[in-house]
């Protein structure tokens, strides 16, 4: 990656985008000269939306017993059928004929889940690698067989989703050197944390152990007698539901690891196992599951389809040209995206776990950070969440995949509702896998915003290179806009 040819002096590079003062909290010193993080008073943050999701999750986990029980061995038990009527279909199938389709989903997922977190441990520029191309090549190939299954919608669904998925990688296949190096460097992070690994394999377990349930009223939904219109649209509200759920595990995770890599990187300079407070975890656990949980629940619900709206956006926007009507158009969306982006980012988090602050005031905290400091040119151009966004799909994908087999072998007729749905089980519970690395991404750029220095101690190499991509990104961005001024 240094491939710049001016000689760069990260140091003054960096001082010399930085603004004189922040609003925000900063690393400070405190008076024995130790590097302390400075906290708020922790109070409870968006508590509404924690209300709202405890209760979302005692009226499904209601409705989920009671659809799984109305067709648990015997056909109709709860009599419910008869508020269908009008869209039945006599359909006698079973809730135990479903459920352990759903099971094997489960397992497949958390398999795939910690083989993945191992690998990507010993080999992490392969698996990476694997992530990025070999994607289309599957999203292509299910699309061929759902076209053989005449199952014509999903075919054209993960065809274009090949499509997008080639088009985007395309795009961005420029910055993938600098990724991969950013996502070892995370992996460096986590792999020193063994505590925190086991946190994310605990909320693991307990993402499946919900699923257990989940399954058994998306088992009771399929077997049911209402039509298949009555059955995806059943569907669709618990997958939306489990995406919520298992978005709020991930988050809760990632709130976890973003308090412990802080600490990591603060106390860098001196020997981690012993200069680390033993009550880090602890404490990063507890503020997780309280007071910053409401924030959690409410950052939960948008960040993840804003983010990756924004990055096929920024990979389209950066290869367009020559097209003035196209270009404004997706600059038009790309401002749109861009403003949504400042409430709701994942580097929120972050400021979260340090600070406890609402989620809100933390993703525009951050996001002023990064763009008084100019260190958003240089989260633009990574592409670290988009890869792991790609393990995880391929993950889900494997997982319906092996279920839809099953399923077409047993049912025919039920295959890609069943699949679908354990698709969507498996990116849940690899997703968790993922988070603790993407986690350690954000924290690294949070420091690197905060404090150039908390990098430069922890990894002067890395710290140069993140300077001089940082110095070429804001280079290009001038170029940029001196030739939009001066065709304007």
């Amino acid at each position: 990656m240094s491939d710049s040819t001016n000689s760069v002096s990260p140091s003054s590079d960096y001082a010399s985008i930085s603004s004189g003062d922040q609003s925000l909290q900063r690393s400070r010193r405190s008076g024995d000269g130790n590097r302390a993080i400075v906290r708020e008073s922790r109070h409870w943050h968006d508590v509404f939306w924690s209300a709202i999701f405890v209760i979302h999750m005692i009226c499904l986990g209601f409705v989920l017993a009671v659809l799984g029980l109305n067709r648990f061995r015997i056909s109709d038990r709860l009599n419910i059928d008869r508020y269908t009527q009008g869209f039945l279909e006599n359909h006698k199938g079973l809730t135990e004929d479903y459920w352990p389709l759903y099971a094997v989903a489960g397992g497949i997922g958390v398999f795939i889940s910690w083989v993945w977190s191992l690998l990507l441990g010993s080999y992490a520029n392969e698996m990476m690698k694997v992530s990025v191309h070999i994607l289309t090549t599957y999203l292509a190939v299910v699309s061929v067989l759902c076209f053989w299954c005449r199952q014509f919608f999903w075919g054209g669904a993960f065809a274009v989703g090949a499509l997008l998925q080639f088009l985007y990688v395309i795009s961005v296949i420029d910055r993938l050197p600098f990724t991969m190096l950013v996502l070892r460097k995370a992996l460096k992070l986590v792999w020193g944390l063994p505590k925190v690994i086991m946190v994310a394999h605990t909320f693991t377990i307990v993402m499946l152990l919900w699923m257990s349930l989940w399954s058994f009223g998306a088992a009771g939904v399929v077997a049911s007698s209402m039509g298949d219109e009555g059955r995806w649209w059943l569907l669709v509200v618990l997958s939306v539901s489990l995406f919520w759920t298992g978005a709020v595990l991930c988050n809760t995770v990632h709130v976890i690891v973003s308090g412990m890599v802080f600490h990591v990187l603060f106390h860098c300079g001196q020997e981690e196992s012993s200069s680390l407070p033993p009550s880090s975890l602890i404490d990063s656990l507890r503020y997780a599951v309280t007071t910053s949980f409401g924030s959690i629940c409410y950052g939960s619900l948008f960040t993840a389809a804003i983010r990756t709206l924004r990055w096929e956006i920024r990979g389209f926007r950066s290869k367009i040209c020559g097209n003035e009507c196209l270009l404004c158009c997706v600059d038009f969306l790309f401002h749109l995206v861009e403003t949504l982006v400042r409430f709701f980012n994942k580097y929120a988090y972050v400021q979260i776990a340090v600070y406890g602050k609402g989620f809100n005031k933390s993703a525009r905290d951050a996001w002023e950070l990064f763009q008084s400091t100019g260190v958003e040119a240089l989260v633009a151009y990574d592409c670290s969440g988009a890869v792991l966004l790609m393990g995880t799909i391929f993950g889900g994908l494997i997982t319906g995949s092996c279920i839809g087999i099953w399923a077409w072998i047993k049912y025919s007729d039920r295959v890609i509702m069943v699949a679908s749905t354990a698709m969507l089980m498996g990116m849940v519970l690899v997703g968790l896998g993922m988070v603790v690395v993407e986690s350690a991404v954000t924290s690294i750029y949070i420091c690197f915003a905060e404090d150039p220095l908390l990098i430069q101690r922890w990894d002067a190499d890395f710290y140069t290179e993140m300077s001089e991509v940082l110095h070429r990104r804001l280079q290009h961005r001038s170029s940029r806009a001196r030739e939009v001024s001066t065709t304007a």
